[in-house]
């Protein structure tokens, strides 16, 4: 998997956390995966890569089931909380 690629569903995956709107701690989750991806970012840089761009085009474009989906991944990555995690899977299952 290229570096592109690893940011491309870590970005996926703060806003597929952020549309999850009944998980009352959802600030503090956003902001892990907010360090998570500028960690991310200072050690493996990408050169002639526009992030910021990048996240916006994510935001704009990427389906709303890849971002719960992304999300996953990513509270794998940071463990984040099991009940989180449950209400994103039945927002899949209630999208599909």
């Amino acid at each position: 998997m290229q570096l592109k690629d690893q940011f491309k569903y870590l970005v996926g995956g703060y806003y597929g956390v952020n549309l999850i709107d009944e998980y009352p701690l959802k600030v503090y989750i956003l902001k892990d995966i907010e360090n998570y991806i500028k960690d991310f970012i200072k050690v493996n840089p990408i050169e002639n890569f526009d992030y910021l761009k990048e996240a916006t085009t994510i935001q704009e474009k990427m389906t709303t089931k890849t971002k719960l989906q992304d999300a996953l991944i990513v509270l794998q990555m940071i463990n984040g909380p099991m009940e989180l995690v449950f209400i994103i899977k039945k927002q899949l299952k209630n999208h599909n």
